[in-house]
């Protein structure tokens, strides 16, 4: 009884460790845990304070100031700089304020770029959330696929025991030769080596979905099975058309594309002069007689660009040239999502064919094991032939239970490229 109930709590600890899903769940997780994620919005609020940071440039700004002189009597500055040249012992404090008036537009485009590609971190964002999708949906259905191959391995396993047992009794009983044995008993061991494989493909796949949904210590899930997708629609245009709007990096680039242009603007206007209000005021508390115990001083500063070496006009080329390289990368960008939604058009309809393929070939598989069987039992074929029927039913039915998690599987990818999977 004691023994009974031990082995109970072990199978409920067993079932809680347990984590069942279905594949909207899987995603949910994904989303909350997957580190990438979580460092493309950290990333896409970071750039959020560019604009910020730029647009202190054009506000006031305000510093205080306190300065101790010590100096010989009557000492001259002569040499170092143009400055006052009388230097004279002192303590003073003050404010000093300081106001862009204008740079006739340049800081103000600068800010437009940094908020445009601020926009384009978002879609940066939204791209990495549809790839940590697809690499979850696509290990789902790795799982599913591996599990279905573990069971036809383990059919099949089954069956060719059976098999060996049987040819072995009838060579005990001089009906069967040994060389039946030998090749009843080299099926066998490749079942062995099947299923040893389909447990390491489950193993695999399951490491990979764990990773993609952010929680790699899991260690034993249950997934449901899902409903298999709408029809394909009969022309691939509509969907080229639906990935050109909705698609993220297509977003982002037509968003990095407007930045570039406003920074062009803004480098356009380094050949104007920037016009400036400044402003300091304080007290002396200590000092010299011929030092006022008050000062205060206001001046407006205008900088002309003169002569700099063709900087400026360097500066200009490059940031337009930039700007026609990000278009270009727009439209060879438009060209590649194009190709890559009937790829995966294609592969979605090749994969949906092979639904019924697979299926009329394991229906034939069957058929010709049992023949095969039944001439093997008359002893009107060989081991081998019986051999041979005995490898395509297992072809067969590991093709045939792939091909419906493959089709799954490619309609994620095709959702992908069209910009819906999100």
């Amino acid at each position: 009884m004691r023994f009974t109930l031990l082995i109970a709590c072990a199978g409920v600890a067993f079932a809680q460790d347990t984590l069942r899903l279905t594949l909207a769940e899987a995603e949910k997780l994904a989303i909350q845990n997957n580190p990438q994620f979580g460092a493309a919005k950290l990333n896409a609020a970071a750039s959020y304070q560019i604009p910020v940071e730029l647009r202190a440039n054009a506000l006031p700004s305000m510093f205080g100031s306190i300065t101790g002189v010590g100096a010989d009597s009557g000492s001259r500055l002569a040499a170092g700089g143009l400055n006052n040249p009388v230097v004279y012992s002192r303590l003073g404090s003050g404010l000093s304020i300081s106001q862009l008036i204008t740079d006739f537009g340049r800081n103000g485009n600068l800010v437009e770029s940094a908020k445009l590609r601020a926009q384009a971190q978002d879609q940066v964002t939204e791209t990495t959330r549809a790839q940590i999708l697809l690499a979850t949906d696509r290990a789902y259905f790795a799982v599913l696929q591996a599990q279905s191959v573990l069971k036809v391995a383990e059919q099949t396993l089954d069956a060719r025991k059976l098999v060996v047992d049987q040819v072995t009794a009838l060579a005990q009983s001089n009906l069967k030769s040994q060389l039946d044995v030998s090749f009843a008993s080299v099926n066998l061991s490749d079942a062995k080596l099947l299923l040893a494989g389909a447990r390491n493909d489950i193993q695999a796949a399951q490491a990979q979905l764990v990773t993609a949904m952010g929680i790699p210590g899991q260690k034993s899930i249950a997934l449901a099975e899902e409903p298999m997708p709408d029809f394909l629609p009969d022309q691939v245009a509509p969907l080229i058309q639906s990935a050109l709007q909705n698609r993220p990096e297509l977003a982002n680039i037509h968003l990095e594309q407007s930045a570039a242009e406003r920074f062009a603007q803004a480098e356009r206007a380094l050949q104007y002069p920037t016009i400036g209000l400044f402003g300091t005021a304080g007290f002396v508390p200590a000092g010299q007689d011929v030092i006022p115990g008050k000062y205060g001083a206001v001046g407006v500063n205008i900088n002309v660009p003169v002569f700099n070496g063709g900087l400026f006009k360097a500066r200009r080329t490059e940031a337009d040239l930039r700007a026609k390289a990000v278009a270009q990368n727009g439209n060879d960008l438009a060209n590649r999502i194009a190709r890559d939604v009937k790829v995966a058009y294609l592969n979605a309809s090749t994969a949906y064919e092979r639904l019924g393929l697979t299926a009329q070939l394991l229906e034939q598989a069957r058929l010709a094991l049992d023949l095969s069987q039944s001439r093997y039992d008359l002893g009107l074929s060989s081991i081998i032939e019986l051999s041979q029927a005995q490898l395509n039913l297992t072809s067969a039915q590991i093709v045939s239970a792939s091909a419906k998690y493959d089709y799954q599987a490619q309609r994620s990818v095709l959702a992908f490229e069209t910009g819906d999977l999100r």
